[in-house]
């Protein structure tokens, strides 16, 4: 059984930093590429950023050059490192396991970014 269990949200103000972690099971993690999306009130769910398994990156443009995202494979965790954090960010991240069956989503985290 897949499991996806993201941590470490919370409410900030703007301009400051948190860490989300997600913890996987019930996948070869090693081998899999792993991603962050968010939703926001009456928003679509948007990219955030992805990790493939060699740890190439990509990310959403709204969060370039403010959030890394890195991958801890003996630990099976992702993490997402946000920085600068504007009111905007705030919303509900999912941490998601793409494999080659179906996709896999955590239950996600709220962030709130304050004025």
């Amino acid at each position: 059984q897949v499991q996806l269990e993201e941590s470490g949200g919370g409410l900030v103000q703007a301009g400051g930093s948190l860490r989300l972690s997600c913890a996987a099971s019930g996948i070869i993690f090693r081998i899999n590429p792993m991603g962050w999306y968010r939703q926001a009130p009456g928003k679509q769910r948007e990219l955030v950023a992805t990790i493939t398994r060699g740890g190439s990156t990509n990310y959403g443009d709204s969060v370039k050059g403010r959030f890394t995202i890195s991958r801890d494979n003996a630990k099976n965790t992702v993490d997402l490192q946000m920085n600068s954090l504007k009111p905007e960010d705030t919303a509900v991240y999912y941490c998601n396991a793409p494999t080659g069956i179906r996709d896999y989503w955590g239950r996600g985290t709220q962030v709130t970014v304050s004025a």
